[in-house]
């Protein structure tokens, strides 16, 4: 109990400290927040920032004096950060990372999801903040109470240390990159890059043995620019060549909502795709891309292997697209044949991949069960399939990827059997 009103009378001291006028305005800073958030005065004291006087009103200005003008702290944005880093901002700014908020935008999916989890941030929002933001956007997202998704520095070198070290240990891609969609952390770390990386850290290989981590491939020599040839939907443009390949990715892009299903002709989707940088367009890009990566699998490995296993991921992704069309084609048979009805905020008759697990285009009582196991095979198992190839990761190119598409396809053919089968009855 005496400790108690010990905390509570220091706190209180602190809080009226806080309204002294000081000769120092920086001193103020530290004396309030240090009895309210010590954690945030710890870690700037450890950065660099504190040596070479960063203080907190370079950063927060100065209008904010005390608790009761606490949302006239300026919080800053990446603008603010070029102002010293120009280089690293400019470079971010051409990058994949940048595109972030405006492809999570773009997707129908997150607009009938509840707000907490996309501009509240602990659902795709909470990795898909990054991207600099517009005045209105952010505006915006203060009118709803959400002060803190302004920056995307702070994702990687987290505040307020500000760290680069922090930044270039894989363990700072971690948060993000996992999981149901993407899980290049769990294939990176259980595959023999991770696997010797955690091994040198440990001190068991020599300081100058080959242990690549994620910053070495995909940000290599400290660029913040980073972009993959595939892209997070694992289709680009032009064509293939092959007829077949051709067909099936024609179809894959039918269930994106890029192209028209009834015509085959590009919608108004696929300019937003293009606006968030989420495929490659042309033969050209696609190539600058790969090249890169070549030049970076070259540092440890001979170039003709590095194309060699490059080109297996390409090979795979041609299998795993023809499984993923058979689906899709089932599927859509059923909506042609009108066994399932098109939802409402669907553009067509078609499966739409982009509403994710919301395949009544977010009315509930209309979910359709096997678009979601479509849906399944393409956002989690055809992505650990082709992923786990650029990753090599025997395990999950077989068990979590292919064989897991091959379990979907069959699931896919029982019950569009049993569908059509219930609706002639």
């Amino acid at each position: 109990m005496k400790k108690a009103v010990f905390n509570l009378l220091f706190l209180t001291g602190v809080l009226l400290f806080c309204f002294v006028k000081l000769g120092n305005a920086e001193e103020n800073c530290i004396m309030c927040h240090q009895g309210i958030n010590p954690g945030l005065v710890r870690d700037w004291n450890s950065s660099k920032h504190s040596k070479i006087d960063v203080t907190c009103s370079v950063c927060h200005g100065t209008k904010h004096t005390g608790p009761h003008n606490i949302n006239l702290a300026q919080l800053p944005d990446e603008h603010l950060c070029s102002t010293c880093h120009q280089k690293q901002f400019d470079e971010f700014v051409k990058g994949k990372h940048n595109f972030g908020w405006i492809s999570m935008n773009a997707l129908p999916v997150s607009h009938v999801e509840p707000d907490e989890l996309i501009e509240g941030g602990r659902g795709c929002g909470g990795c898909h903040n990054m991207g600099i933001k517009t005045e209105a956007q952010r505006k915006e997202q203060w009118g709803k109470g959400y002060r803190y998704q302004n920056n995307s520095c702070d994702e990687c070198h987290t505040r307020h240390t500000f760290s680069k070290k922090e930044a270039l240990d894989p363990r700072a891609c971690q948060q993000c990159h996992m999981g149901f969609d993407h899980p290049q952390w769990e294939m990176w770390s259980s595959a023999k890059h991770g696997s010797r990386w955690f091994i040198k850290d440990s001190g068991n290989l020599p300081e100058d043995a080959q242990a690549p981590k994620c910053q070495d491939c995909h940000l290599p020599n400290g660029t913040h620019e980073n972009r993959t040839a595939w892209g997070f939907l694992g289709v680009r443009l032009p064509m293939p060549d092959d007829p077949q390949w051709k067909a099936d990715r024609i179809t894959i892009l039918k269930a994106l909502g890029v192209l028209n299903p009834e015509t085959g002709e590009p919608t108004a989707r696929l300019e937003a795709i293009k606006a968030a940088d989420m495929v490659r367009l042309t033969e050209e890009s696609w190539r600058a891309e790969r090249e890169k990566m070549i030049k970076t699998c070259s540092k440890c490995h001979s170039e003709r292997y590095a194309r060699e296993q490059l080109k297996m991921g390409d090979s795979i992704m041609q299998k795993a697209d023809r499984l993923m069309a058979e689906a899709i084609e089932i599927v859509a048979g059923l909506y042609k044949d009108g066994i399932i009805k098109k939802p409402d905020n669907y553009s067509f008759a078609y499966p739409d991949f982009l509403y994710f697990m919301q395949t009544g285009g977010g009315d509930m009582k209309k979910l359709s069960y096997i678009d979601q196991v479509l849906l399944q095979m393409y956002i989690k198992h055809r992505m650990r399939t082709f992923q786990a190839f650029f990753h090599v990761n025997p395990d999950y190119a077989y068990w979590y990827g292919w064989e897991m598409m091959v379990k979907d396809l069959g699931e896919i053919k029982e019950l569009a059997e049993t569908m059509r089968a219930n609706h002639s009855k």
